[in-house]
């Protein structure tokens, strides 16, 4: 794997570590430890002090320490699927291993709590392993939708999120926040304070504030002055410790960084000849894949989801801490994956990066892949669809990479030269 080029990246990978093994510690320790989705609000958690890991975060490593196909086989041998919601099911699989200590960092530690929203049958099923198991407790949230749809959902986001999510989804969502507020304080001990919450609330905006001046700086910039392999752990490490200083300092140290490389020239590729953008997951086991593209044709994927979601997702200004995290979380997923509130922020997020043509990753889980295909197309860019599993390594055919060259030369490069 290519050396991480930035600074910001490789102390975040660090700090990581460090809290990771403190984590486990406090686990084997008979601490409280919860493991929670990535769409869940963590927010709650920090305030309260009780430790959690993120669950796709924990499959990232798996896959990244090419130890996925060992966890679905174990899956597999409990008699669960292993060829759906694998980016899920993973972490579940820890459970299973007879062998925990092989695992990357020491393994996965038992939690106590898991929660997640009820997305879909197979996600809700997982959860429902999960609880079955002897000391650990499932508290799942609703997924609500609502028929009136913002299609500039991140210019309302901010502080007119009443508005862009609707009061009937917020109100369910914060009067479940309170429910898990009570559930915490009843099986941990820990007690929510208000005050607290607010801090974690402040310290993630202003976390998302630097976010967005680097998304805004990235988009604007050309030759790019980083790659996507650099950006997602310098912006996602941080999101898993959001409100905390130490990640709202980590964001504005990624500024810095970035504009450091943009003020003195600096540039990934000298070369640049296409600009893409890279819609769905992370390629966790072959994150080279990227990088394979600009040394072969100069064509430097400058967009991922991490730090466009991370700048448009998250910021959120309001007077009740609860209803403002509920603003947060009860539309998250409609903003990566139900039309027209994903496809219409994709074609912006496409224009506002100036990119030539998209490689969209396509799992069998995806959601309203085809529509966000379809108004990519109808804005004139060019889209690739790759259909394959982010962790599965079993997914991705051995002719992948050579179609998109193909399509890469063919449908963009072509395109600009002509």
């Amino acid at each position: 794997m290519a050396e991480k080029l930035l600074a910001s990246a490789t102390e975040a990978t660090r700090y990581q570590r460090e809290w990771f093994r403190d984590l486990r510690k406090s686990a084997a320790a008979g601490g409280p430890l919860a493991l929670v989705n990535a769409d869940a609000p963590q927010e709650i958690f920090r305030a309260m002090g009780i430790p959690y890991v993120v669950n796709q975060w924990w499959a990232s490593v798996v896959a990244a320490k090419q130890r996925a196909p060992h966890h679905l086989d174990l899956l597999r041998e409990q008699g669960y699927p292993d060829h759906t919601e694998q980016y899920s099911s993973i972490s579940l699989a820890s459970l299973f291993d007879p062998d925990p200590h092989l695992a990357p960092w020491g393994g996965l530690p038992r939690p106590t709590i898991v929660l997640a929203e009820t997305v879909g049958d197979g996600g809700r099923k997982i959860f429902d392993v999960w609880g079955s198991q002897p000391g650990i407790t499932y508290y799942a949230l609703e997924s609500a939708a609502e028929n009136t749809v913002p299609v500039n959902w991140w210019d309302l986001m901010p502080h007119d999120w009443e508005k862009a999510v609707g009061k009937a989804r917020l109100d369910l969502m914060e009067a479940e926040l309170c429910n898990l507020v009570r559930f915490l304080e009843t099986t941990t001990g820990q007690v929510f304070s208000e005050r607290a919450l607010r801090r974690v609330l402040d310290l993630v905006n202003e976390q998302a504030e630097w976010n967005r001046r680097t998304r805004d700086l990235i988009a604007r910039t050309t030759p790019s002055p980083l790659a996507v392999t650099d950006s997602i752990p310098s912006v996602m490490i941080p999101q898993w410790h959001r409100g905390t200083e130490w990640a709202r300092d980590a964001a504005q140290r990624f500024y810095e960084e970035v504009e450091a490389r943009v003020r003195s020239g600096a540039a990934v590729c000298e070369g640049e000849r296409a600009r893409l953008m890279w819609i769905g997951r992370g390629l966790w086991y072959d994150m080279d894949f990227y990088r394979r593209f600009e040394e072969r044709h100069g064509a430097v994927f400058v967009w991922s989801m991490y730090l466009a979601i991370a700048a448009d997702g998250y910021p959120r200004y309001g007077d009740n801490p609860l209803r403002t995290i509920a603003a947060r979380f009860a539309a998250f997923n409609d903003q990566l994956y139900t039309p027209p509130w994903s496809s219409e922020w994709y074609v912006k997020e496409a224009r506002l990066h100036g990119v030539d043509g998209v490689v969209h990753l396509v799992s069998d889980d995806a959601r309203g892949s085809y529509f966000t295909n379809r108004a990519l197309r109808a804005a004139g860019i060019p889209v690739y669809e790759l259909h394959a599993d982010n962790v599965d390594t079993r997914s991705l055919r051995d002719s992948t990479e050579r179609d998109v060259e193909e399509w890469l030369e063919r449908e963009v490069l072509a395109r600009r030269a002509g």
